[in-house]
């Protein structure tokens, strides 16, 4: 039958664990040779993608494996308050060298930290450390020593530069309070200005340098980050909704009140189209988003789509952000029937930027295809995690199947079928019945019993009944198979009344 079984990479094989896999995740599509080659152009020249061909050919692999080409994303998407129109937020883009930076800075900010032990008496006393009676230390939440249970913090009156030390520490934006207290130490042959503040159990000190950042800090307006930089660089929106592919504000009963409302900057969400940036956003069956495909021509031609409100009784729906970036690789996928629904600017989108592919639907029985049917094989039951491998005997009967479905169903002799998905169905199906047998590997036996079981109910029903007219008949009433009946469900009206 063809070509021969075994080949010279797997001669001294037993079972299908001995069967190498690729580290390299496009070398783990089968078959689809022209379709791999342009996907590693399409990943490392940036172009567009269009799959073509029936369920289960290998068009999601594809679209996941071109994102292991890309490089990781380099920039992070956030949206800022905009103080004087709120409605209107503003987008920053940063790099990671930014992001480094700001973290730097961050870190400056955060001043020393002490034990309240390490800090002069009166400080740790006035910020609720330490007892006044008793010298005992304990947490600044505990307004009574748990030691001579008298309360740790004593009224006592204000000291005589208490107003002028009050008077700097507001000018660095602090207040003396049980939270923070203001003070001066000695900084070579000067006095400097610095803050003690509560930190959990230990003690933070401010001084200038820090205080004076820290002011700068709190001057930026708030930000949102809705795209951050560590994230994966492929996004699946198959099925997605309008606001899950384009993004959208969410409600705020209170209407973005400043007091019991939520800002608007703080609402946005980023959509598929936004997440997919520098990255590759897969559509499969894509003609199912029906007029949706125009907004993801818009944001492929301007790589940006504005976010906005999408339901319009909504207090979001008031709210933009304009030019929130998007430049990604569109992959898309379809079945050859739907072809025609692909909006033509799209199309022709792709096809201007990118390539178009029609899949195989199967390949010839050589020595090579069937040494990748056991590669394919081994793949999918290392993917499932839960079933066992496979013996040699055990896989020829998937080859001979592969062979089979070539033939009946794309009508090609002497090839093996390309649709992979159903026989990998039939490989957990025989998996399942060596488990519930706790046989070690796959046995013939259990293969065959599978493809027994394995069948669609089309089969099903032509081995049972002998066509699809018989078997409904066997299922229907006496009464429905009158002649009065079928007459009366033919005639029966939108209206309830009969012809």
């Amino acid at each position: 039958m063809g070509a021969p079984f075994i080949n010279t990479e797997i001669r001294d094989a037993t079972d299908t664990s001995q069967i190498p896999i690729p580290s390299n995740p496009l070398e783990r599509v089968i078959g689809q040779d022209e379709a791999v080659r342009m996907a590693q152009i399409a990943a490392k020249q940036r172009r567009h993608l269009l799959l073509v061909g029936p369920p289960g050919v290998g068009k999601s692999m594809i679209a996941q494996a071109i994102s292991f080409y890309i490089s990781r994303p380099r920039e992070e998407i956030r949206v800022v308050h905009n103080p004087q129109y709120p409605e209107r937020p503003f987008i920053e883009v940063k790099t990671g060298v930014q992001i480094s930076q700001e973290k730097e800075e961050q870190n400056l900010v955060e001043g020393e930290i002490i034990d309240p032990r390490d800090a002069p008496v009166n400080v740790s006393e006035r910020l609720g450390y330490r007892c006044q009676r008793c010298g005992y230390y304990s947490f600044p939440t505990e307004p009574t020593c748990p030691n001579c249970s008298n309360p740790k913090i004593q009224a006592t009156t204000q000291g005589p530069f208490g107003d002028v030390f009050n008077v700097i520490g507001a000018a660095f934006g602090v207040q003396n309070n049980t939270e923070k207290i203001t003070s001066t130490r000695r900084n070579g042959e000067r006095e400097e200005v610095i803050v003690y503040e509560r930190f959990g159990d230990h003690i933070r000190i401010l001084d200038e340098k820090t205080l004076e950042r820290r002011r700068k800090i709190e001057k930026k307006s708030p930000s949102k980050i809705i795209v951050p930089i560590d994230r994966t660089p492929f996004v699946l929106a198959t099925g997605a909704s309008e606001t899950e592919l384009l993004g959208d504000v969410r409600h705020d009963p209170y209407g973005g009140h400043p007091q019991l409302g939520t800002l608007p900057y703080e609402r946005v969400i980023a959509g598929a189209v936004h997440e997919a940036h520098e990255g590759v956003l897969f559509i499969d069956e894509i003609t199912h988003l029906g007029n949706l495909q125009r907004f993801i021509l818009t944001a492929m031609q301007e790589r940006s789509f504005p976010i906005t409100g999408r339901n319009p009784q909504s207090a979001g729906a008031s709210v933009r952000v304009d030019r929130v970036p998007a430049n990604f690789i569109l992959v898309a996928a379809c079945n050859i029937q739907d072809l025609q629904y692909i909006l033509s600017p799209l199309r022709s989108r792709i096809v201007g930027s990118g390539y178009e592919m029609l899949m195989a639907v199967s390949m010839p029985d050589t020595p090579e295809n069937r040494f990748k049917y056991l590669q394919f094989i081994a793949q999918e039951i290392i993917i499932d995690g839960k079933i066992p491998h496979m013996t040699m005997e055990s896989a020829q009967l998937i080859i001979e199947e592969g062979i089979r479905r070539a033939k009946e169903i794309d009508h090609k002799d002497h090839s093996l079928t390309l649709r992979l998905r159903e026989l990998g169905g039939l490989i957990r199906a025989s998996g399942d019945i060596a488990v519930s047998k706790k046989n070690k590997l796959i046995e013939t036996s259990d293969v065959r019993e599978a493809l027994q079981m394995y069948l669609p109910v089309e089969e099903k029903i032509k081995k049972y009944y002998g066509n699809m007219g018989a078997a409904v008949s066997s299922e229907s009433t006496l009464s429905q198979r009158s002649e009065e009946y079928m007459m009366n469900y033919h005639n029966y009206r939108e209206d309830r009344s009969y012809d």
